[in-house]
């Protein structure tokens, strides 16, 4: 859950979590939708997929205890190189790396590691950085991994970082060399790309036609609303007839470098468009992507 979020946003989902899936064999046989129903909001779905098959496999192959040894760990499913590294050091106390964001900026800084952190070169460079200061104090590495990624989430920051109060400053060639912005060395940012989504919704009485997100898709598993991407402000008028002069709701949001602007409409369906018809409590117990969750929020409004 904190893979990609703050602690503030994970607080309210862990605890609901835990109320439903308090141990490891609960998770591991839970029904996928209602894993991802508790998960709804987080994003990056195939985390908790993965979360899951991982819960499955120590139940099957570690007698429901979660591994110790690292290369087990790494081998779940989901879990890398730095997760595994951080599970091992944090949770057993092995002298394993880590190699996150954060830490990746404050080796990049302190050592002055030139080039881009994602290619491969780079990349090496700051693993064997990092594997060298875990093994000076093999006894102290878990206090070793967490100091060095909260110096860079506190102190060592992306922007103004606190140069001043930071205990590496004398050892610090970024610092040193008046070059803190400079590192880590990354190639400028592709600009963002616009992209449009028409929804429709159809209602028959006081159902609506939903779809699910097929296996492999982005948000696989997820419901929403039948809709495409519009690249030329074209419908699909053989499927759907509008209603009505325009959308009724609007919603932009961003996945990765996508700009999303995602415009829905009511209409009717031709009575041939694949989906499944329900009432808004029905909607309302199903795990849906963000945008369309609240598209959602609009139709139960007015309900």
């Amino acid at each position: 859950m904190l893979q990609q979020t703050q602690v503030k946003t994970v607080v309210p989902y862990f605890k609901r979590w835990m109320a439903q899936l308090p141990t490891l064999a609960d998770f591991a046989r839970a029904r996928p939708q209602k894993v991802l129903k508790l998960w709804e909001g987080l994003g990056y779905y195939s985390r908790v997929r993965n979360a899951q098959a991982a819960a499955q496999v120590i139940m099957q192959r570690h007698d429901g205890r979660f591994p110790r040894n690292f290369d087990d760990i790494l081998a779940l499913p989901g879990i890398g190189r730095y997760t595994a590294g951080a599970i091992s050091s944090i949770a057993f106390n092995q002298p394993t790396p880590i190699l996150d964001g954060n830490v990746i900026r404050v080796l990049s800084r302190i050592f002055g590691v030139t080039g881009d952190p994602r290619e491969k070169q780079t990349n090496a460079i700051l693993w064997d950085l990092a594997g060298d200061l875990v093994s000076v104090d093999p006894a102290h590495c878990s206090v070793l991994n967490q100091s060095l990624m909260e110096l860079g989430a506190l102190v060592c920051t992306p922007r103004q970082p606190g140069c001043s109060v930071c205990p590496a400053r004398k050892f610090c060639f970024a610092l040193r060399e008046n070059r803190v912005a400079e590192f880590p060395m990354r190639p400028p940012r592709a600009p963002a790309t616009e992209r449009r989504f028409v929804a429709f919704v159809a209602q028959k009485q006081r159902r609506f036609l939903v779809r699910q997100r097929p296996e492999g898709a982005v948000n696989a598993h997820l419901w929403e609303f039948p809709n495409w991407e519009s690249k030329d402000g074209t419908d699909l008028r053989d499927e759907f007839r509008i209603l009505g002069d325009g959308p009724f709701f609007r919603v932009r949001h961003s996945i990765t470098r996508y700009r999303i602007l995602l415009e829905a409409y009511r209409a009717e369906s031709a009575g041939n468009t694949p989906g499944t018809w329900k009432t808004i409590p029905q909607l309302n117990r199903l795990p849906f992507t963000s945008a369309h969750r609240k598209i959602l929020a609009v139709l139960a409004s007015h309900a």
